[in-house]
């Protein structure tokens, strides 16, 4: 069926969900052919108002029932010829209705005879009014919010900013179409669960995960949530969804003017294309000969803990919101950049200290269930101290016109990095001793940077600048050998 047909079916289906109920339920109205204006926009209102403080996705007025009876007697409203004076009624409604809401008025053709449904979203962020008023639901009637301050005082309190991972990525969908579009098996295996027996099974487990919720007739909606970590192919969800599959983009040089030698647009959820990435990397790398206190050894040229945690970041705290754009992995021959939309919800320059803000919680949260990133912490602190484990580059972390980048630095000796740079590496390293209980000191600047004990004035010279720079200060003013901490210490 198309998606016009599968519109048809779910209509049908919720029209009779909606007359299960036993009672008029507080976020549903069932109405013949009364088509008042001002009824409709106090509806409009108390309806979506009512289905936040119930904690429902929607609100409904349904046309076509008789009263009484709730039998199917079919409707004369057309809500697509109706006016108010020369206006369209939806244009007049749109306008009279504070803050702006999608309704969707449908015309259902039901076979006992026409109805038509109108599905109200719930409130987001504010009450709904209508000619500058706020209602709500009591039992049949409409009456003034204000009349009823602990209703007021829930809907506040349950009025949350947009939760992209609740949102619908597919409605409407059969448990086998669940089973084929979602990777269960990844599912499964990574939450540390035994496949269940039966497809019953499957279900309950991504329910209880809020992968998918339920729709009406027995159907199923996927979740966003659902779509983004598990879909076989994100090319089966909405266009917008498809984009936020991870890109990789490897260059012959320098600069993105070089030669592209590979490039991935993986359309798979994260649960499988983040590892897919993340290998890729590492057997495209150059190995670098590390040398340590006592002996030589091989390594990639970038800790893989690194690369993991900057690219599993990136999926997290991204905007998902922001469309035409995903995360971006990009392999140059000196750096390794990754890019997500949206900006960092904390200061870049206490991005490795301070709890992470995520926008996207419940992705965040069952990523570390499968074990892609830290359980604590941003994960940042273990990028920091790979980095100065291999003595590379300090990271960089830059924000962009709504997007947020980190760059990873191919090895250069202390003598090549820039100043900034080092004064970078100086602030780095004295937030890892900080957060280590301990204090940042000429020596341990030396062994971040492989500098040789008879050479130590030169991360003498970097404290020096990282001081004038204010980037850094003396721990304790009175013992100013004591070592030293960040400025915001």
């Amino acid at each position: 069926m198309n998606e016009q047909e599968i519109q048809k079916v779910r209509n049908i289906a919720l029209v009779h969900d909606l007359l299960s109920e036993s009672d008029e339920h507080t976020c549903v109205e069932f109405k013949h052919n009364n088509n008042s204006k001002e009824m409709i926009g106090k509806l409009i209102s108390a309806l979506s108002n009512a289905a936040r403080i119930e904690q429902q996705d929607f609100g409904y007025v349904l046309w076509g029932i008789e009263d009484d009876t709730k039998n199917i007697v079919g409707t004369s409203f057309n809500p697509e010829t109706k006016t108010v004076g020369n206006q369209v009624f939806v244009m007049w409604l749109t306008q009279m209705l504070q803050p702006r809401l999608a309704f969707k008025f449908r015309k259902v053709n039901h076979p006992n005879g026409n109805l038509v449904l109108l599905e109200i979203p719930a409130a987001i962020s504010t009450p709904v009014e209508f000619d500058k008023t706020a209602y709500v639901r009591i039992g049949s009637a409409t009456p003034r919010l204000s009349e009823y301050p602990e209703h007021f005082q829930k809907l506040i309190t349950n009025l949350r900013p947009y939760n992209w991972e609740k949102a619908v990525a597919k409605a409407f969908v059969t448990a086998d179409d669940v089973v084929k579009l979602l990777d269960y098996t990844s599912y499964i295996k990574l939450t540390g669960q035994n496949l269940p027996d039966n497809k019953v099974g499957i279900i309950e487990r991504l329910e209880a995960d809020h992968l998918i919720r339920k729709d009406v007739g027995g159907h199923w909606n996927i979740t966003n949530l659902g779509a983004i970590l598990f879909a076989e192919s994100l090319d089966d969800f909405d266009t917008s969804l498809a984009r936020k599959g991870i890109r990789f983009v490897s260059y012959d040089g320098g600069n993105r003017a070089s030669i592209i030698k590979q490039r991935i647009d993986d359309k798979r959820g994260y649960s499988r294309s983040f590892e897919s990435v993340v290998s890729y990397i590492n057997n495209l790398l150059p190995v670098n000969e590390h040398i340590g206190s006592t002996q030589r050894k091989s390594v990639l040229l970038y800790p893989e803990i690194a690369i993991r945690e900057t690219i599993v970041n990136a999926l997290i705290h991204q905007d998902f919101t922001i469309s035409g754009t995903g995360p971006l992995v990009e392999l140059f021959n000196n750096r390794l950049e990754i890019t997500n939309p949206g900006k960092s919800l904390v200061q870049i320059e206490r991005m490795i200290d301070l709890p992470p803000r995520s926008r996207n919680e419940a992705l965040a949260s069952l990523m570390r269930r499968m074990k892609f990133c830290e359980e604590q912490g941003t994960g940042l602190d273990k990028v920091i101290i790979s980095v100065e484990m291999h003595q590379l580059p300090p990271p960089k972390f830059q924000e962009l016109n709504g997007a947020m980048r980190v760059v990873l630095f191919a090895p250069r000796s202390f003598a090549e990095m820039s100043v900034n740079e080092r004064v970078r590496a100086c602030y780095q390293h004295a937030i890892i001793k900080y957060l280590e209980g301990d204090k940042m000191k000429n020596n341990t600047l030396c062994e971040r940077f492989g500098i040789e004990k008879k050479n130590a004035a030169q991360a003498s010279l970097v404290i020096k600048k990282a001081l004038e720079m204010k980037v850094i200060k003396v721990a304790d003013p009175d013992y100013p050998r004591g070592g030293y901490e960040p400025v915001w210490a």
